[in-house]
């Protein structure tokens, strides 16, 4: 039995949605970024800026580690006093608030973000 115009169409969109479906799974995790920008600063008075950093992975910061910040991106973080974004010490600082780090409790120096 042929397939009428109507069947191929059904097909056809149905093929176009697995297919798009396939991509989007496949490459939803790549290059996604925290659109907008972190600022902290360092324990020695230095002024950081980052640009929609990637959302995976542990982030460093730099030498000598983080007294403030400002999360001015789309995405809540975590700042850790670890180099590996390890330990119970972390703190939360969600999209657009900022954070400081209480006296006596040493620097930030890595962050993640939480998605």
């Amino acid at each position: 039995m042929p397939l009428t115009v109507h069947h191929r169409h059904r097909l056809t969109a149905a093929a176009g949605a697995a297919l798009l479906a396939t991509a989007v799974a496949g490459c939803s995790g790549l290059g996604r970024t925290a659109v907008g920008t972190i600022e902290y600063e360092t324990a020695d008075k230095h002024h950081v800026m980052l640009t929609s950093p990637l959302v995976t992975g542990c982030h460093r910061t730099t030498d000598p580690g983080a007294v403030s910040v400002v999360n001015s991106t789309l995405v809540d973080m975590m700042m850790y006093p670890t180099d590996d974004c390890s330990g119970d010490q972390s703190i939360y600082v969600p999209t657009t608030t900022s954070n400081i780090v209480a006296p006596g409790a040493g620097v930030w120096r890595a962050f993640s973000f939480v998605h």
